[in-house]
């Protein structure tokens, strides 16, 4: 199937395109990349980066009731689950081979005190934002701008 989905994607340059931009991501490989073309080519092009967000269900869902209960903000889940499933592994890997991602990884667990999970969560929101810059302003992926290492002792 990968094979044949390839096959389609070179028969239209706009489609390559998007495909070559996916790909600039460190972590993005080519069964993710089809994967995310999937879900996000299907989408309106008026879209906001936050209703992307919104779509995937990464938003925060906040919980509170009154002055008793006021719980801590999860993930609404709210969405396109394979969207998520989709950007999960990809922000795993780029967590973990990219610097720039590492280190805004790393701010989330040692500074803003997350769990891993969290962290990745946080990971894939601000994956897909940059996702939604690249394929609107068709440039590839510049990981200077997702997290800024000078502050930060490597």
């Amino acid at each position: 199937m990968r094979k044949r989905t390839l096959q389609l994607i070179e028969a239209n340059e706009t489609m390559q395109q998007v495909l070559a931009l996916l790909l600039s991501v460190k972590g993005i490989a080519e069964a993710s990349a089809i994967q995310l073309m999937g879900e996000l080519l299907v989408l309106p092009e008026d879209m906001k980066a936050k209703q992307w967000v919104a779509m995937a269900g990464l938003d925060p869902k906040h919980h509170q009731s009154g002055s008793s209960i006021n719980k801590k903000a999860r993930i609404s889940k709210v969405g396109n689950r394979y969207l998520r499933q989709a950007l999960y592994m990809p922000a795993l890997s780029a967590a973990r081979h990219d610097k720039h991602v590492n280190g805004y990884y790393r701010h989330l667990i040692e500074k803003r005190g997350l769990k891993k999970i969290q962290a990745i969560c946080a990971v894939m929101r601000k994956l897909l934002h940059a996702v939604h810059a690249m394929l609107k302003q068709q440039k590839p992926f510049d990981n200077t701008r997702f997290f800024d290492l000078s502050g930060t002792i490597a």
